[in-house]
């Protein structure tokens, strides 16, 4: 009968973690319609902004005074890498597959004898990656916080990035992070934003327009790239929380359906045994009875 207890017990025990991962199926789903839509808001200003800095970008092209955010230092050898990453787990590989980006990409640069410098967005990158690279993290930006993440959340970061541009602490910011396409799937991107890195596709659209810019280019783009800069980051956070959202449901879902599945077999363990018992003890009354 203890074996029966026990099974009974760990049948509970399943089902009460059931209907938890069950809920938080459903807070991710709710989370998620509100965190896609915003991606989706996002793209297209982002993509619009990266087609008018193609189109300035190409009118500085090799000129001496073009802006230091667009030109560079004129070195590659000092890098940043911002890590952005979740606050919370229970959502699969999600955090650990943008930790594993971040890893190889470090690898390769310390190996081609850079300089690295990590900064962290959200404690579960920082946490997947202080034990091999703990000496290269310099901050942790925490976004707990923040229920919703709005423009105000890149602010610090973009902030950041540009004083240490300022003081001339690297050469190359690159920003990690999950871009959201489906719940199933989320691909990890790295993208250069210092020196800001201009798509060949946002470029070529510009080929066939011309554009009359007043003040010049110089003006404009001093004004720009730093906003640039910002709506990149503030892009790969709102990226990044749909994708997490994304993660989480789909990880709930296979968690609630193999406590099912659990359950299931337990209960056909939990009823063999019981007929097991049932069966021993009519053996006996019935032994008992012929014996009298």
């Amino acid at each position: 009968m203890a074996n029966l207890k026990e099974l009974k017990n760990r049948i509970g025990s399943v089902k009460s973690t059931q209907k938890i991962t069950k809920a938080m199926k459903m807070v991710a789903a709710a989370k998620l319609r509100h965190a896609e839509e915003a991606a989706n808001a996002a793209r297209p200003y982002a993509e619009r902004m990266d087609s008018m800095m193609a189109s300035l970008a190409s009118g500085m092209a090799g000129r001496d005074d073009a802006p230091k955010l667009l030109a560079g230092t004129g070195s590659d050898q000092r890098h940043l890498i911002i890590a952005a990453t979740g606050e919370r787990g229970l959502c699969g590989g999600f955090n650990n597959s943008i930790a594993k980006a971040v890893s190889q990409r470090v690898d390769k640069l310390v190996a081609a004898g850079k300089d690295v410098k990590i900064l962290c967005v959200g404690k579960k990158g920082r946490d997947a990656l202080k034990r091999k690279y703990g000496h290269l993290i310099i901050d942790l930006v925490d976004l707990s916080g923040s229920k919703r993440i709005g423009f105000n959340d890149a602010q610090p970061i973009v902030q950041r990035v540009l004083g240490m541009f300022d003081a001339d602490e690297f050469d190359v910011c690159t920003i990690f992070y999950a871009k959201f396409v489906s719940v199933m799937t989320q691909e990890v991107q790295g993208q250069q934003v210092i020196p800001a890195s201009i798509p060949e596709s946002a470029a070529t659209e510009t080929n066939d327009v011309v554009y009359e810019y007043e003040p010049d280019e110089e003006e404009i783009l001093a004004e720009l790239l730093p906003r640039n800069l910002a709506v990149q980051i503030f892009r790969a956070l709102l990226e990044n929380a749909a994708s997490e959202q994304g993660a989480r449901m789909s990880a709930m879902e296979n968690a609630t359906r193999n406590a099912g599945e659990m359950i299931d077999k337990l209960t056909l363990q939990y009823n063999r045994e019981r007929q097991a018992a049932i069966t021993s003890e009519l053996i006996e009354i019935i032994s008992g009875a012929e014996a009298l």
